[in-house]
């Protein structure tokens, strides 16, 4: 059974066997929690996503996908790179969503990783309301058909770690 716990700080600091970076679709860094990997990580990081760039996703990574590269120097052994997709008021995109905590879960599964942290995917810049995108978040962690032993929820706030916990009971 997966344990899920949460807390609130910095992700770059969470020990973890993979970290997930709410990624920019270039892979090549950028704000928030995307930046914020990058810098800590070192350019170990930052060369393997030019590798990806170069080879094997050119036009950069889709929306709900997850991709692994090394942690560089942060206390981990992998970051899953995902992309949230933007909140709209028109389309409900919350299957995108989920799919990115759910395909980065499989990827960290199939990595051979029993622990995993994850901050609020789309829950800043990308628009998407807090409350709904914690709902998204613990909703597809607990319907996932993986096993990871340790699941963090990395709240960037303690109303945002308030609000998980209640809704992680």
């Amino acid at each position: 059974m997966t344990i899920i716990d949460v807390t609130q700080g910095d992700i770059t600091k969470v020990r973890a066997d993979a970290i997930v970076n709410a990624a920019n679709s270039s892979l090549l860094g950028g704000g928030g929690v995307d930046g914020a990997i990058h810098r800590a990580g070192g350019p170990e990081i930052l060369d393997e996503c030019r590798l990806l760039r170069a080879t094997s996703l050119p036009d950069g990574l889709a929306v709900g996908a997850a991709v692994a590269t090394t942690a560089g120097k942060l206390p981990a052994q992998w970051v899953i790179h995902t992309v949230g997709p933007r909140y709209s008021r028109h389309e409900d995109r919350s299957v995108q969503l989920r799919n990115c905590y759910q395909r980065s879960l499989l990827l960290a599964q199939s990595s051979g990783a029993s622990s995993i942290a994850f901050p609020l995917i789309s829950g800043g810049a990308y628009g998407w309301p807090v409350d709904d995108a914690v709902a998204q978040q613990i909703r597809a962690i607990k319907t996932a058909h993986v096993s990871v032993d340790i699941v963090t929820l990395v709240a960037f706030s303690r109303d945002v770690a308030q609000l998980t916990r209640r809704l992680v009971e």
